[in-house]
């Protein structure tokens, strides 16, 4: 007839065997044709460019809440995409595609596997809360200055999952561990890999002139193995070491305050003669270990807040401040008196260990 319109409309096909997220992009894609015939019809070549966004808007918002509403349909996209992820992680080990630094650090291995485990443990186990990240330098060297407790260094490692995902840039954070860690079959190597490396000046020195962000933890074992009665009271913070390595590289140093690692293993007591027979800084009885056996080893799930105050800066201090002791000693008493007051303040906002 001469008054009929000429569009065609897109015809829907049988919904037998169809899912539901597939019939309402169709419905939608069907709707879309009846809104805007000029699209669709004989002389939609003619059509505006305006017109034709406006329908691609219309069935993307179609298939998204399809795809919201359906979420079995996405899964196996999402399986595809793991799957790829995963052979070409396998790809790339195996033709030697990705980089080691001189202290063995292996950025493609520790982002791949690494990061992805201790994520479990930072998201749903301790639910780290994380404040003050602005402080970290977008680039450039930095020292971060942490308080150590929990028998087991978890601090360290969910500190470093802190710092990779809610930095702007994701940058990797290098901890300086302890001796025994790199004595440990296995540990050892994968502490190199994961971009760890001895907590001596000579290794901080290095990696602040190298313009990476570095941790340590001045409170050492003293920190990992005190009694829970002394949960947040800062022990002592070694000869200021570090102090000096950031003072010769003109590294600013960020306090950085940690709650909710003291409660993950409360001990009770220190087994002294079991320490010295089995060669270790102290030998941990908690109410779970070691009379529960391995179940005593499960962390238990305390809720963690991890705070970077504000920077100190050693651009000011001159090259032979870092060989002054009395310049060492009066930054670092600066730096763990900050670190106390805000363990203070965190806990004081704290109203349970365990919910926050």
């Amino acid at each position: 007839m001469a008054g009929e319109s000429k569009a065609k409309v897109i015809p829907l096909h049988s919904n037998s065997g169809r899912s539901t997220a597939q019939r309402r992009a169709a419905a939608a894609r069907a709707d879309s044709s009846r809104r805007h015939p000029s699209v669709f019809s004989d002389s939609g070549a003619h059509a505006s460019a305006e017109q034709i966004a406006a329908v691609v808007r219309e069935i993307d918002q179609a298939r998204g809440a399809a795809a919201g509403a359906g979420g079995a349909d996405a899964t196996p996209s999402e399986l595809a995409k793991r799957i790829g992820a995963g052979a070409e992680f396998i790809r790339q080990r195996m033709m030697g595609d990705y980089t080691v630094d001189e202290f063995g650090f292996d950025p493609h291995l520790n982002n791949a596997i690494f990061l992805p485990l201790l994520r479990g443990l930072f998201k749903s186990w301790f639910r780290v809360e994380v404040s003050g990240v602005e402080n970290l330098p977008v680039t450039g060297a930095a020292l971060i200055v942490a308080n150590h407790a929990g028998v087991l260094p978890f601090d360290g490692l969910m500190t470093s999952v802190a710092v990779h995902d809610n930095h702007p840039t994701n940058r990797d954070l290098r901890l300086l561990a302890a001796d025994m860690v790199f004595d440990m079959p296995f540990v050892g190597q994968a502490a190199r890999k994961a971009g760890h490396t001895m907590a001596c000046t000579s290794d901080a020195h290095r990696l602040l002139a190298a313009g990476e962000l570095t941790a340590v933890f001045p409170e050492g074992y003293k920190g990992l193995g005190k009694h829970f009665k002394d949960r947040y009271k800062l022990q002592r913070f070694g000869r200021g070491g570090f102090v000096a390595a950031a003072l010769r590289t003109k590294a600013p140093i960020v306090p950085c305050s940690i709650v909710g690692s003291e409660e993950i293993y409360p001990m009770i007591a220190d087994v002294k003669l079991l320490a010295r027979l089995l060669g270790l800084p102290y030998f941990p009885v908690t109410p779970l270990f070691p009379l529960a056996g391995p179940v005593g080893l499960v962390p238990l799930p305390s809720k963690w807040h991890i705070q970077f105050g504000e920077p100190i800066y050693t651009s000011d201090y001159d090259e032979a401040s870092a060989d002054d002791p009395m310049v060492t000693f009066e930054l670092t008493d600066h730096v763990r008196e900050t670190i106390q007051q805000t363990l203070y303040q965190l806990l004081a906002n704290r109203r349970n260990a365990f919910f926050g």
